[in-house]
């Protein structure tokens, strides 16, 4: 058993109630590798804003659970070097077993979703009640979900969306105990998050989605008033990054996000928690195309990767800054 607490790391109790008051959300980026750690630490640390580091399952078994508890205690002694010794989170991402929250929790996490969305109502109260028993022996924060989220982002799959019932939140928050709630507004998994017949064009010819349902998160807000409200799904998808993909051998289709301005209005209210992995992927994988289509003949990895590294970090000082209000709030 390796506590969190030992490797520098605080749960997400603290830093959910100071965004709360403040009215920003905190960032939770997903990470899988050493460079994207390294983005995300250093724009966090340049824009002073308290992060969460997300691990999803598939995440986990690609970078191996033993290395990521020490890419995390590094993420802590980095953001220190870097001259800021910002408020970092470990958080499992969409945890669908109690064995894989209560492995993460004895691995240094300090905080787990345990997402039962997908069980009937009474199965996914008392799966979440069952991990938060277990995790808040050990100080550990959980999330829960109600709601289900289109799209695919890793072992996460679903056709359609199925909007949250404001009238389940009451009952869910009191008989599981859970310190935070994800809920179904309309965000969606991965980069193509709705088809352009479910979108209109604005004044400069761009698609724009369905407008998120803030009417459900407004209810939710009246039915449990101060409580922490997770988003997930929201990445934006950066028109930039993708006609970058397009231009350099890339055939994404249809890649349409929620618009930032959405998300800051959303940041605003009782979500504390904003999840963006998306945006990060296509920041990513577009300088790589780059480097790859202008410089045929590199071969070093850190040629390459060091230029999706920085991608990834100016993307992110962005999100801080412009979208989530997060920045200076460390």
């Amino acid at each position: 058993m390796v506590s969190y607490k030992d490797l520098g790391l605080v749960n997400s109790k603290e830093i959910f109630a100071k965004a709360f008051k403040g009215k920003y959300a905190i960032p939770a980026f997903n990470f899988n590798n050493m460079e994207q750690l390294q983005a995300i630490i250093a724009a966090c640390v340049e824009k002073k804003s308290p992060v969460i580091l997300q691990v999803s399952s598939g995440a986990r078994k690609y970078a191996n659970q033993t290395l990521l508890r020490y890419m995390a205690q590094g993420a802590v002694e980095y953001a220190k070097e870097l001259g800021y010794p910002i408020p970092i989170v470990l958080h499992l991402d969409h945890g669908d077993t109690f064995e894989l929250c209560k492995s993460c929790i004895e691995f240094g996490f300090s905080s787990v979703m345990i997402d039962g969305s997908h069980h009937p109502y009474d199965k996914n109260v008392e799966e979440t009640a069952k991990v938060v028993e277990y995790a808040h022996k050990y100080d550990v924060t959980v999330e829960g979900e109600l709601g289900v989220l289109a799209g695919i982002e890793d072992d996460v799959k679903a056709e359609t969306h199925t909007y949250t019932e404001p009238s389940q939140v009451e009952d869910f928050v009191k008989k599981t105990g859970v310190d935070s709630l994800a809920i179904s507004i309309g965000t969606s998994h991965g980069a193509n998050k709705f088809k352009p017949d479910q979108c209109t064009r604005n004044a400069q010819g761009i698609l724009v989605p369905p407008p998120l349902r803030f009417d459900i998160l407004e209810e939710v807000e009246k039915r449990i008033p101060g409580f922490p409200i997770v988003l997930h799904g929201a990445s934006s998808v950066p028109q930039d990054k993708v006609a970058t993909i397009n231009q350099f051998g890339g055939a994404l289709k249809d890649a349409i996000g929620i618009p930032e301005d959405q998300l800051r209005k959303a940041a605003a209210s009782a979500v504390c928690k904003i999840n963006i992995d998306s945006d990060g992927r296509l920041a990513m994988t577009a300088a790589v195309r780059e480097v790859f289509a202008t410089k045929p003949g590199e071969f070093d990895p850190r040629k390459y990767l060091g230029p999706a590294r920085d991608s990834l970090k100016e993307l992110y000082m962005h999100k801080v800054t412009d979208v989530l209000g997060s920045a200076g709030q460390a």
